[in-house]
């Protein structure tokens, strides 16, 4: 553990180093603007979000008013991760699972140091692990622990499911980073929710063989979710190529549902160091925070 803390310490050290250097202005953080809480109304002045008119007050007619707000201390980081079968998907030495684990350790990491307090809640098809949000070093232990424990109850998938709970469980508005492969059906209502309740970051975690799968003959597939192996020809009708064509609309539908719904999307390949893509967060949160 002490080897892995280092390890995930070095990452944050240099995530940090970067982003002073490339970014400019005040918003250099993953972490802020989500913690704020209403301070108080003052009159509409040109260039303001539409989204802060406060229109009850607006519309007795005494001129269009806008609400402010002021930082909350006691901001909460919230790590989702999906834990499911589909997430062992990769190289030997690189999954998927791999890499959202570490995102998630070396984002703990920097979130304990800005002074949020940090919670996780890892999730199959139900609940693999919930600790909720504390400040501190020790509360950094804790967290990269129960991201890093390898015992799981389930290998299914149930983003519904997943999203409903986090619906239920965080009531205060925080920053959520859901850290799957989303590789699921049917969550899009709460997830659509969690939006609107709370300021939500989106990492979808890919690797190249499941959108890549070579043109091989009648070969044996395993469903590490369900458990069992069917027989595919892949070389039938063009089946690699539907492969590819079904992951990559899936994805675009993806980010695209992202994009209607403010939410924050990156997604992130086994193949990359994980630097560059929390240094696009960066660029993504900062754009993000200036333009609102």
């Amino acid at each position: 553990m002490n080897q892995l803390i280092k390890k995930l310490r070095r990452y944050e050290i240099t995530l940090r180093k970067v982003a002073n250097s490339h970014l400019q202005g005040d918003h250099q953080s993953i972490f802020k603007g989500a913690g704020l809480e209403f301070d108080d109304l003052r009159p509409y002045q040109y260039g303001d979000d539409i989204r802060t008119v406060e229109w009850k007050v607006s519309a007795k007619g005494h001129g269009a008013f806008v609400k402010t707000f002021k930082e909350d201390k006691d901001q909460s980081v919230y790590f989702l991760l999906d834990t499911s079968g589909s997430q062992d998907i990769g190289s030997k030495d690189r999954k998927k699972i791999d890499q959202g684990r570490e995102i998630a350790g070396v984002l703990t990491l920097a979130a304990v140091h800005e002074g949020s307090q940090v919670g996780l809640i890892s999730y199959s098809d139900e609940k693999e692990k919930i600790i909720l949000p504390g400040k501190g070093s020790r509360q950094a232990v804790k967290i990269i622990k129960g991201i890093f424990d390898q015992e799981k109850k389930s290998q299914g998938t149930d983003l519904n499911g997943m999203f409903t709970f986090c619906l239920n469980l965080i009531k205060k508005r925080s920053i959520l980073f859901v850290i799957s492969d989303f590789i699921d059906s049917d969550y899009e209502r709460p997830l659509k929710a969690l939006a609107k309740k709370h300021d939500l970051v989106v990492l979808q975690m890919t690797d190249p063989i499941e959108s890549a799968l070579p043109s091989l003959g009648i070969i044996p597939v395993f469903d590490k979710e369900g458990g069992k192996t069917t027989w595919v020809n892949t070389a039938f009708g063009g089946f690699s190529r539907k492969i590819a064509s079904s992951f990559g609309s899936e994805r675009d539908h993806l980010r695209e549902f992202c994009k209607r719904n403010q939410i924050n999307y990156l997604q992130i390949d086994t193949r990359q160091d994980i630097v560059l893509p929390l240094m696009e967060l960066f660029k993504l949160r900062n754009k993000t925070m200036k333009r609102g």
